[in-house]
């Protein structure tokens, strides 16, 4: 089955067709020479990547293969075809024999310390394990391992790192050796310098970045993934935990108010921004539109932002784009979403794996 791309085919930053056909699955930019059976026009652009979303994870942890299917089809009727899934106690594999689902390319699960992150989310270890077990969790997952690097610590009642710094960079040291990248969970400035200094490769949330961690991110070519959706929850953490915890209440609400600031903040500085919802464990999946729109309100522009959550990601994590002999995983708007954000939330056609959603 052949299908015509009638566009503007958005490839990447400076690289827009005007046409491109899917045949057996794949992208060409030839005509073929069947007809084909289908025409999609619209601004066609690579699918989306959600590179901070947790499948098979919801409020009470892990949950069964129908919930977690549905989470992933919820993602992908909203254009999400990629997701780095950025830690979960559940076995999705089978998803990977689903063709109708979305790719994951898996972080394994969380890495935390006792009683140091939410019930039921993480591998719970000890500090001087920390190395072996990054190692370890780099072998089952796909090319990541995700860590737990600042939480809540109730005895002082504030956020504060769960690592010591050489123990961290050893643990940093062992993902790379196994072959795999490493992305932190991180709220609190103190955690900042121990993993730049230690190599990380990814930050989730960010929101203890000062303006010199934003440079030393923007020279080495960080990613952070500022998940907006989540900081517009801080206010709400803060109420709740104002009565025990009156230090991290106070430490959550200013980057609650700041958070879109923060944000532009970190676009101004150079640092390479991925777009992520966080769905799985208190937000709902399907939700990339909307995190991409409060990125561009927050002054990020919006070609930067579709750039951000298409092939800039697709870069990242290695997987193909619209590039000749790739396999099919488009999305067709009504109009340019790299003018106008909006567009992400209404897609014309989704193709995936070649074959129309």
């Amino acid at each position: 089955m052949a299908i015509h791309l009638s566009g503007p085919v958005v490839v990447g930053d400076d690289d827009v067709r005007d046409e491109a056909w899917v045949v057996d699955g794949r992208v060409t930019f030839d005509a073929p020479a069947e007809a084909a059976r289908h025409t999609f026009d619209g601004w066609v652009v690579p699918g989306l990547v959600d590179v901070h979303c947790h499948v098979g994870l919801d409020s009470g942890g892990a949950v069964d293969e129908d919930l977690a299917l549905k989470q992933a089809l919820v993602d992908r009727d909203a254009g999400t075809l990629l997701i780095r899934d950025a830690g979960s106690p559940s076995d999705t594999r089978f998803l990977d024999h689903v063709l109708t689902a979305p790719r994951i390319v898996r972080a394994g699960r969380f890495i935390a310390r006792p009683k140091r992150y939410l019930r039921h989310y993480a591998r719970e270890i000890e500090v001087a394990d920390l190395p072996a077990v990054m190692a370890e969790e780099a072998r089952k997952g796909d090319g990541w391992v995700k860590i737990i690097a600042d939480w809540i610590d109730r005895e002082v009642g504030d956020l504060t790192p769960l690592w010591p710094a050489d123990v961290l960079a050893e643990g940093i040291a062992a993902a790379h050796e196994a072959g795999a990248r490493v992305t932190a969970h991180t709220f609190a400035t103190e955690t900042l310098d121990a993993l730049l200094d230690g190599g990380i490769d990814c930050i989730e949330h960010g929101t203890g970045m000062t303006a010199d961690h934003m440079a030393e991110a923007a020279r080495r070519g960080i990613p952070v993934v500022p998940t907006l959706l989540q900081v517009a929850r801080f206010e709400a953490y803060a109420d709740q935990g104002e009565a025990r915890f009156p230090a991290y209440a106070a430490r959550m609400r200013p980057m609650h108010e700041r958070r879109l600031a923060h944000a532009r903040a970190l676009h101004e500085a150079g640092v390479p921004l991925l777009v992520g919802t966080d769905a799985g464990g208190t937000i709902g999946h399907g939700a990339l539109p909307a995190e991409a729109a409060l990125m561009v309100a927050a002054g990020i522009p919006a070609a930067d932002v579709v750039a951000s959550a298409s092939w800039r990601a697709r870069d990242f994590l290695g997987v193909p784009g619209l590039e000749e002999g790739a396999s099919a995983d488009l999305v067709v708007y009504a109009s340019d979403p790299r003018e106008d954000i909006r567009a992400l939330a209404e897609p014309r056609h989704i193709v995936l794996r070649g074959d129309p959603v």
